[in-house]
């Protein structure tokens, strides 16, 4: 199967609506999720730039992460220390265990980043 060909139904459309309102307000969103519990995790972020949709069917953009689903389900939000709120949207052939690949507006940006380890908060 084809990266970002899936077809996730009512997920997708839940998706979407969450990173639309996850990007758009910022810290508040984070703010509110904080109440809910959250939880840490340790990993290693690395950075690309390629153009496409995710497995999600979303387009690439800053906030959406690439992650092992079975570490990080699809649809999680989370957020990443120098990077921003993000949303679990896609999946890769490269992504096990404790890697998040984090999608840059261009390759300058990604070659800047490279690869960190960063500990993330993972919202419920």
């Amino acid at each position: 199967m084809l990266r970002g060909t899936r077809r996730w139904g009512l997920l997708s459309v839940a998706v979407l609506a969450s990173v639309s309102a996850l990007l758009e307000s910022g810290s508040a969103a984070g703010a509110s999720m904080r109440a809910r519990g959250a939880y840490r995790l340790k990993v290693d972020a690395v950075a690309y730039h390629l153009p496409g949709r995710t497995a999600l069917g979303l387009p690439v953009r800053k906030g959406v992460v690439a992650v092992d689903p079975n570490l990080i389900p699809l649809g999680t939000r989370m957020h990443v220390p120098g990077y921003g709120p993000s949303i679990a949207a896609d999946v890769g052939t490269a992504i096990r265990g404790r890697i998040i690949d984090l999608w840059m507006p261009t390759n300058a940006a990604a070659r800047r980043w490279g690869r960190k380890t960063v500990t993330i908060t993972i919202y419920r």
